[in-house]
């Protein structure tokens, strides 16, 4: 299985750099998705014409691409991933099909889905505590206050989750668990809140910034409004900005991309060692 073994290691050399880049500079080029996907339906198509005698494994590759493509356009335009992450998960849709069987490379396709999910909760959730802790006297001011702003919000849940647990005690156990969430909810909200008020807005000089780049909030220039978007900055709003010498409030997300890194190599770990 070389033809398999060398499509995961170009993934697991891609999916470092891009993480890298992206922990570092919370982008990643474009170049390095569509180069990926070039490389590995290159070396499907090759291998297939001098080694296969059957194109499968190369058809395989582009119903990967296509199906991948749906579903990191579904997750960028629902919000859920970045421009960037989008492009690296249509990417890894060439790689995963390591079957000639449709139905086997599905089956590799759900199993990803889910280390995916499970890495992406624990990652950030360990990610945001670290943030918190880093600003730990910020963090600590910003989630008592928003604690006290938000103290209706608080008591509802509570309220909500005690008569959930109480029906627990009366009805059927089960009960416990969205009771407990109710309670939990609103601290887990005011928790993100004050991370991304500590740690995520940063004021950047109009001339360091980048296409892509999140407004926090929207910025008047001249008689033109510059407004929050999904897609963020552009460079003609760049140039704008650059223009008037504005220093504009950004948003910097988590970098999410190690997620895919790690998610890779776990599943890699369970198909070949499981």
């Amino acid at each position: 299985m070389y033809e398999v073994t060398f499509l995961f290691v170009l993934a697991g050399i891609y999916t470092l750099i891009a993480s890298i880049q992206d922990l570092k500079k919370r982008e990643v080029d474009d170049w390095l998705s569509f180069s990926l996907i070039i490389f590995a339906l290159g070396f499907r198509f090759f291998y297939c014409l001098f080694e296969n005698g059957s194109f499968s494994f190369f058809y395989q590759g582009l119903i990967g691409l296509g199906m991948f493509f749906v579903i990191g356009n579904l997750l960028y335009y629902s919000h859920f991933f970045a421009g960037g992450d989008a492009k690296l998960m249509i990417a890894l849709g060439t790689i995963l099909p390591i079957y000639d069987s449709f139905r086997n490379n599905l089956y590799i396709f759900m199993i990803f889905f889910l280390i995916f999910l499970f890495a992406g909760l624990f990652y950030t959730l360990f990610f945001s505590i670290f943030l918190a802790v880093k600003n730990k006297n910020e963090f600590k001011k910003e989630f008592a206050s928003s604690i006290r702003k938000d103290r209706k919000i608080a008591y509802l849940g509570l309220v909500i989750g005690l008569i959930f647990i109480a029906g627990g005690f009366v009805l059927d156990s089960i009960l416990f668990y969205p009771g407990i969430l109710f309670v939990i909810l609103p601290y887990i909200y005011v928790f993100s809140k004050s991370i991304e008020k500590v740690s995520m807005i940063k004021r950047i000089d109009a001339k360091n910034l980048q296409e892509g780049d999140w407004l926090y909030k929207d910025v008047k220039v001249g008689k033109k409004n510059i407004i929050v978007k999904w897609d963020g900055l552009s460079k003609e709003e760049i140039k704008l900005l650059r223009k008037y010498k504005k220093k504009v409030l950004i948003k910097q997300g988590i970098p999410f991309v190690p997620v895919f890194f790690i998610s890779f190599w776990v599943l890699i770990w369970w198909i070949f060692y499981k």
